[in-house]
């Protein structure tokens, strides 16, 4: 009900009482107030209520963004409350928005909810209930918001949760009792933000195990040992502590030996070692004698390296990663050369930078380092070169990388000692992203590193291979991408298992590697695949963007063994031929997988597919036989035609068609005649036409004509004043005008005469002039303007109307309705036959005499 509603309803009371709404309440008899009042109040409090229900801005917005495995992501649209999805979403990103508060009925209806993302909006408040219908929820990210305290009864019915992110919100401590209690299966937990300032004992109360601890803490001050170390076993911890390492000793201390285990790996970010002051708290790790240290984002004097050296002389510290480094100073080491560091295993420095590096003396006295890692990787350090005084104490290195510096030609001769083989037991290099040219001077190089298995020299400028080179008989793994090859040679091993040649400038490839199992193309100028005969082991072909139009059957059953194929990312040509086999492929026949999903292969040609996916795509069967359907249609057309051809046959309908184009002809030659002359009795110029059989002429002329045309004399020899005028009769040897159309002469004689004589006889039906002269007489007859009368049959000898033929169908109904003359065999009838003969003739003529 509307306010309007609500204020009507309200007026309406009022009128029936009579009065108006007074300021204060009247006292009834008992000195109460009256029910006036409290209706009032009820009735606004109701409409108020209604108003602020139906304010569009309170509207909850909706997001549709899921896709089929109910995944629906709604991040960066602008939401400023938590909008509404199906019922059925498994994972819902509403990160990066601009919500502020989460309300207890937001999530309701979303009981099968397994992930929720609140990263990076404005949330200042959650209500108390707000998670409690997400039961299955196993992952919740309130990361970047702007809670200022947390509450326990947030997380009460989230018994599934296993990853909780409360990372960089503005509480200043966790909050008691425990927000954690009760979250039994939580193995990943991120808490901590930039005004955190305490941790005590009971904090993590209810968290018995996890596998990934995050804790952000650079502004701590006050934290109670044993906090940390509740928590047991400990996987991966992750610490910033910058303000503690700087200003408190201790507390950096205690955090540090309450994670700190042999076999938890620890992370440090956002630390600055100076002096021996700000590496002591290390030393509470090293007593527990950790084995996996990483130093993120850190900034350290050579000064404080030594101290971190001295720290952990002797401690088994067995890996050790350097990320993000700036050194300052001038490279003293003298006293790091004695300590011991035996226990390194691997050693990892990444994005490394000297401040000052021409104040630095030198980086070789921290050469011993080296001497027992098997795994050494000096990533993107601006590395120029490393000396072979310092390779030569590789003695253990199996692993080296030093990808993304700046190594060239002459620089890696001196790194590799001039090709000497100093590194007996290295078996994966990587020199990737430098400035290296000459493949010669590689092959040399490397060519008595007995134990080389891999082999990256990616992201170098090589542009071409020398034609025959030789290499370590043990390499298997070859990484040439983006070295800007043109063509392949003879030079690559024969010995390789897998070749990365993506990215390159290659059109062809027809060198054989018999032992080749997996071979990366993309991003080349291919025009077809590589014929299989040249690699029998292949597995996996990838040949994605290149030139590629299309590959067939016999192209994939050229390869023995190959298993997965990535062709998508081409110009393909979607004809009849290679949709079915793609399809076919797709579903599962034959033993080639396409491994990189339908959607990357698009059509490119024919124009009217261009964009669309190969397995959308179904072509028709004329696009697809067009010889078979145009042989089949002209069969079918031609089936068609002598088909119809018999049935007009029989039907006469050919006959039909030409005798009315005939007669449409002779009328319209009619009318143009008729208009020359209105009075169509003086085209009248005949008695009767007479149409007749060429064999029958002897009949017409020596009996019809004479008794028709000639007078009747008496014995005397003058005319018999009985007998009336002779009849005028137009027969077609005498009266056509030559040089006319016979259809005209014919149609002309017909209508110049008052009647039609038909001398029906065999030959009459079996002539074919008079077949014409009965066709186009059929038309006349029956023309609206001609009387049944104007037709006068004469059987010369007995004749039925079924040897008339059928298509003369009024022609045979006019022999069954209308009386006609026979020809007397006897001599007596004949003067009674041309009686009745004249008198048909003549008609109206002899009743008006």
């Amino acid at each position: 009900m509307s306010f309007l509603s609500l204020y009507a309803i309200m007026l309406e009371r009022l009128d029936q009482r009579g009065s108006r709404i007074p300021l204060t309440p009247p006292p009834n008899s008992m000195g109460q107030p009256t029910n006036l009042y409290s209706d009032f109040q009820i009735i606004l409090l109701l409409s108020l209520c209604w108003g602020q229900r139906s304010n569009p801005d309170d509207e909850r917005p909706s997001c549709g963004r899921c896709d089929l495995r109910l995944s629906c992501n709604c991040s960066f649209d602008g939401f400023t409350r938590v909008p509404m999805v199906t019922d059925h979403a498994l994972s819902l990103d509403l990160s990066y928005n601009n919500i502020t508060v989460v309300t207890d009925d937001d999530l309701t209806g979303h009981r099968q909810l397994r992930v929720l993302s609140l990263h990076g909006n404005k949330i200042a408040e959650i209500h108390p209930s707000a998670f409690n219908p997400l039961w299955s929820l196993e992952e919740l990210d309130l990361s970047k918001n702007q809670l200022t305290a947390l509450d326990q009864k947030w997380f009460n019915k989230l018994e599934a949760l296993q990853q909780l992110n409360l990372l960089n919100n503005p509480y200043s401590c966790l909050g008691s009792p425990s927000v954690f209690q009760g979250l039994v299966r939580l193995r990943r937990l991120h808490f901590g933000g930039p005004v955190l300032e305490e941790l005590k004992r009971g904090d993590l109360s209810g968290v018995t195990e996890l596998e990934e601890l995050t804790v952000h803490a650079n502004n701590l001050m006050r934290y109670e040992s044993g906090t940390l170390a509740y928590v047991w076993p400990l996987g991966r911890v992750t610490l910033s502590l910058h303000s503690p390492f700087l200003t408190n000793e201790a507390l950096a201390s205690a955090v540090l030996s309450d994670v700190s285990y042999p076999e938890t790996p620890v992370i440090i970010e956002d630390l600055h070692l100076i002096g021996n002051d700000t590496v002591q708290p290390f030393r509470a790790a090293a007593k527990k004698r950790i084995r996996y240290l990483t130093l993120r984002n850190i900034s350290l004097s050579d000064e404080a390296l030594v101290n971190f050296l001295e720290e952990f002389s002797g401690v088994p510290l067995t890996f050790f990663m350097g990320d993000g480094v700036t050194l300052t100073g001038e490279g003293r080491w003298e006293r790091a050369r004695w300590t011991d560091q035996k226990s390194f295993d691997e050693f990892y420095i990444r994005n490394a930078v000297v401040l000052d590096v021409f104040k630095f003396v030198s980086f070789l006295e921290l050469g011993f380092l080296l001497q027992y890692p098997r795994k050494v990787s000096v990533v993107n350090c601006k590395v120029f070169v490393m000396p072979c005084l310092t390779s030569a104490l590789l003695k253990n290195l199996q692993y080296l990388d030093l990808s993304d510096n700046l190594l060239s030609d002459m620089t890696l001769k001196e790194t590799l000692c001039d090709g000497n083989g100093t590194m007996k037991d290295l078996r994966v290099l990587n020199i990737s992203g430098n400035a290296l040219q000459s493949f010669s001077l590689l092959t040399h190089l490397v060519l008595k590193l007995s134990k080389l298995t891999h082999l990256d020299v990616s992201r170098n400028g090589y542009n071409s291979m020398p034609q025959s080179c030789s290499w370590p008989s043990t390499l298997r793994y070859l990484n040439l991408s983006w070295t800007s090859l043109t063509t392949i040679t003879p030079c690559l091993p024969k010995t390789l298992k897998v070749l990365d040649l993506s990215n390159n400038d290659l059109k062809n490839l027809s060198q054989a590697l018999p032992a080749l199992r997996e071979i990366h193309l993309s991003g080349n100028k291919l025009l077809r695949l590589p014929s299989g005969s040249l690699f029998p082991n292949l597995q996996t072909l990838t040949i994605q963007s290149n030139t590629l139009n299309m590959f067939s059957h016999s192209d994939l059953q050229s390869y023995q063994r190959l298993q997965s194929l990535q062709a998508g990312q081409n110009k393909f040509v979607c004809s009849c031929d290679f949709v079915d086999f793609f399809q076919s492929v797709m579903k599962g026949s034959g033993d080639v997988h396409l491994t990189d999903g339908e959607e990357t292969y698009i059509c490119d040609s024919p124009l009217f597919l261009q964009g669309e996916e190969l397995g959308q795509v179904h072509r028709s069967i004329v696009e697809c036989h067009q010889v078979l359907f145009v042989s089949v249609s002209c069969g079918v057309v031609l089936f068609v035609v002598i088909l119809l051809s018999v049935l007009l046959w029989r039907l006469h309908a050919i006959w039909y068609l030409k005798m009315t184009w005939a007669w449409l002809n002779a009328k319209r030659n009619s009318r143009q005649r008729r208009c020359k002359d209105r009075d169509s009795e003086a085209l009248l110029s005949f008695d009767a036409f007479v149409s007749y059989s060429e064999r029958d002429a002897s009949w017409v002329e020596n009996f019809l004509v004479p008794e028709l045309e000639e007078p009747r004399e008496t014995d005397e020899g003058i005319m018999n004043p009985r007998h009336p005028r002779p009849l005028t009769l137009c027969l077609h040897k005498r009266d056509f005008l030559p040089g006319n159309w016979i259809v005209d002469n014919i149609m002309s004689a017909m209508e110049r005469s008052r009647r039609t004589i038909f001398v029906l006889s065999e030959n009459f039906v079996q002539s074919d002039w008079c077949r014409y002269e009965l066709d186009f007489s059929h038309f006349w007859l029956f023309d609206g303007d001609s009387g049944r009368d104007a037709a006068i049959l004469i059987l010369l000898e007995p004749l039925s109307k079924d040897d008339v033929p059928k298509r003369f169908c009024k022609l045979r109904k006019l022999m069954s309705s209308t009386t006609y003359l026979e020809w007397p065999q006897e001599e007596e009838k004949v003067e009674g036959f041309w009686r009745s003969l004249r008198h048909a003739l003549r008609g109206e003529e002899e009743e008006d005499d």
